[in-house]
């Protein structure tokens, strides 16, 4: 692999992409929906500039797929109070998206069952939740952006549906796994993911996800916004994703990803090595990929103090110039 292939180091951010103290933001208009997985009910939402009306041009849908331990909103959509702009869907919303996200079966404000909610439900609940998307909007088609588990159900639904992908990004995404730190700490655990479908999951639990592996990677007053709203939807959360996580890669066949991809790594992200992430993007299929390393950057590029690197990264590879046929 060519240095042409994977761009690494810093990547600058666009003045248009930055939130200033001075700038003023335009208003967003919001919503909320229900998707259906049989008797599951998924609570979905929704941002974009203006408020959706007959007859007008579709927007480019985004649909944001969040992870193992932190619901949907939280993840997308969190305000913290005097430290700057925390929401991708705000932040999308602005430049002409429309933002979409979900909470899965036994997270948020969706159902609680008997699951363990894998990766294999979380598919289906995108099946359920984008076939929502598309009676809305009237886009066949949409971008999807997964964050580490939220990844591999973002994969694993692009491989079932194709015709419904537009652009996929993965970020703090794991092929194989191999000599993973966080997955190598997390299969400690293995034997309890199988005998329960919940595991603790408390506020110390939450801070690590921004100190374990590079502190001084995320504001520290985040870890405590994020908890006082992941934490009103109680202190445990399926197992289905560590256990698939820890015991079942690879999930995400790369030869059956079609759609474009850009691949995001923090760089101090844990979950995977560059060599694992290496081989995931050499064998994707599609040549309009893009492999792109965050400089400061730990597990959740989102929510860290550079998240502005990957607003632009993931904006820039959503509007590339469509291809010119040879």
């Amino acid at each position: 692999m060519t240095r042409r292939d994977i761009i690494a180091g810093a990547v600058a951010a666009s003045a248009a992409m930055a939130q200033t103290k001075n700038s003023a933001a335009p208003r967003v208009w919001s919503g909320e929906y229900t998707a259906r997985k049989g008797s599951v009910s998924l609570a979905m939402f929704r941002k974009r500039l203006a408020a959706p009306h007959a007859g007008e041009q579709p927007l480019p849908v985004l649909f944001l797929v969040h992870g193992s331990s932190i619901s949907s909103r939280p993840s997308f959509d969190l305000t913290v109070p005097g430290h700057g702009e925390y929401s991708v869907m705000n932040t999308f919303a602005q430049r002409g998206f429309d933002v979409w996200t979900m909470d899965h079966e036994n997270y948020g404000h969706s159902s609680r069952t008997d699951s363990n909610s894998d990766i294999a439900s979380g598919v289906e609940d995108l099946k359920g939740g984008i076939e929502v998307v598309v009676r809305e909007t009237g886009r066949q088609k949409v971008h999807l952006c997964g964050e580490s588990s939220g990844a591999l159900r973002a994969g694993a639904y692009a491989m079932a549906k194709p015709e419904r992908i537009d652009r996929l990004v993965f970020t703090a995404f794991t092929y194989k796994g191999d000599n993973s730190p966080t997955l190598t700490e997390r299969a400690k655990q293995l034997d309890y993911y199988r005998t329960h479908n919940l595991r603790p999951r408390d506020r110390d639990m939450i801070r690590t996800i921004f100190t374990r592996d590079k502190a001084g990677t995320s504001d520290p007053a985040l870890a405590e916004f994020l908890a006082d709203q992941e934490l009103k939807f109680g202190a445990e959360v399926p197992t289905g994703t560590y256990l698939d996580m820890t015991s079942h890669l690879p999930i995400v066949d790369p030869a059956k990803v079609l759609a474009p991809v850009l691949l995001v790594r923090g760089e101090y992200d844990g979950i995977a090595t560059m060599d694992d992430l290496a081989d995931f993007y050499k064998r994707l299929p599609n040549g309009d990929r893009q492999f792109i390393v965050l400089p400061g950057m730990a597990h959740s590029v989102g929510l860290g103090l550079n998240r502005h690197l990957f607003w632009h990264a993931m904006h820039a590879f959503l509007t590339m110039p469509v291809e010119k046929p040879s």
